[in-house]
């Protein structure tokens, strides 16, 4: 508007100018700074304040924008955004539209495997407690990786080579890229919706940390977590390690090495088998022997017992029949005494009253005995 000779702007005016100059002077700029007064309304775009020792930058991150960012964004870090320099005009203050944010210092994926690492690991989906036992002969066996890659050519031949009567059911998933975590993590539910196997794999041949990134996707690990079915992770290499090992029930270092973790050799079995077969076999046969040996020093000590018990009876008897020759009065003939009988009811004669004169006697000595009359008693 032009008065008396000036240009006069209105603020909307001024600011949509202001705004196409910063725009066109700043359209993609990276700035690096710390995050502070972090806010993520329910809209799920992120406000946050870009700072350093002398300045700040107000900065907008929208939601179609941050829902690709991995790690969670928090105040104290340190990153570097990607974004545009413009006004909002409501409040006439120019801010930095971000498009992207990354972490000083440390990788984005590294970062959000550590805090996701983190945050599970203080719920308790790590817990050993928790884990389910693999079953040791299981009759099917479930297998959730890609069917074009590597890792299930590795995984059936392996079990074909250990144990080719085991059935395999395999569900075909997108390993990596979009859409690989809900594919991963439907496969497992399915698997336990139908109940039709004994243990699951899940994995895929390696990669870099991005290529193995649906491994540590969250839904993935929850998945695992909440399976009734005990699963097997077996992601990447040896040197590999994604949240998935962390929750499963057993890590297998590689697809292959999972084949083998999961079923014993067919000829270890039959070794087994037959160690057992022989162990019955003889089994019996120490069964006997024990209790015959057992028996024997029974025996032996029933036979020392009864030895005892007949020493002990003989030595009260032999002391009774002592006695009972003390008591005995025909045992003082041995002394050189005699007893007499009145013939013929043999009554012993202890006096000279119970005879007469021509009554027969006996008399009885420690060896024999003989008869006489009476011829006079005094």
């Amino acid at each position: 508007m032009t008065q008396e000779g000036r240009y006069i702007y209105k603020v909307s005016e001024l600011t949509s100018s202001i705004k196409i100059i910063l725009e066109d002077s700043f359209p993609n700029i990276w700035v690096e700074g710390e995050i502070s007064n972090f806010k993520s309304p329910s809209s799920g775009h992120f406000y946050f304040t870009l700072k350093d020792s002398k300045s700040e930058l107000k900065s907008v991150f929208f939601k179609s924008s941050n829902e690709k960012t991995k790690f969670e964004i928090k105040d104290g870090m340190q990153v570097i955004c990607l974004g545009r320099i413009s006004i909002y005009d409501k409040q006439g203050v120019y801010q930095l539209y971000v498009q992207k944010v990354e972490p000083k210092g440390i990788g984005m994926l590294q970062l959000a495997f550590e805090q996701l690492k983190e945050k599970l690991f203080k719920e308790g989906l790590f817990d050993e407690s928790r884990k389910r036992p693999i079953p040791m002969l299981p009759d099917r066996i479930g297998i959730i990786t890609s069917s074009t890659g590597a890792a299930i050519r590795d995984i059936l031949h392996v079990l074909k080579r250990r144990f080719a009567n085991v059935e395999i059911i395999i569900n075909p998933v997108k390993v990596q890229g979009e859409g690989a975590k809900e594919e991963i993590r439907d496969a497992i539910q399915d698997f336990n919706k139908l109940n039709n196997v004994d243990v699951i794999i899940v994995g895929r041949g390696g990669g870099s940390l991005e290529d193995l990134w649906a491994f540590n996707e969250e839904i993935v690990a929850r998945a695992i977590y909440n399976s009734k079915l005990p699963v097997i992770s077996a992601v990447g290499h040896e040197i590999d390690w994604t949240i998935s090992d962390f929750v499963a029930d057993l890590r297998a270092p590689t697809p292959s090495s999972a084949a083998e973790l999961v079923i014993a050799k067919k000829s270890e079995l039959s070794e087994a088998l037959d160690n057992i077969e022989k162990r019955l076999k003889s089994f019996p046969l120490e069964v006997i022997e024990k209790h015959e040996q057992h028996l024997d020093d029974l025996e032996d000590d029933l036979i020392l017992r009864f030895k005892h018990y007949i020493e002990l009876k003989e030595g009260r008897f032999n002391l009774l029949f002592e006695k009972i020759e003390m008591l005995n009065p025909l045992s003082i003939l041995s002394r050189g005494y005699s007893v007499s009988f009145r013939l013929p009811k043999k009554k012993i004669i202890k006096n000279t009253t119970s005879l007469k004169k021509g009554d027969l006697v006996e008399t009885r000595l420690s060896r024999g005995n003989f008869r006489s009359r009476v011829e006079s008693i005094e």
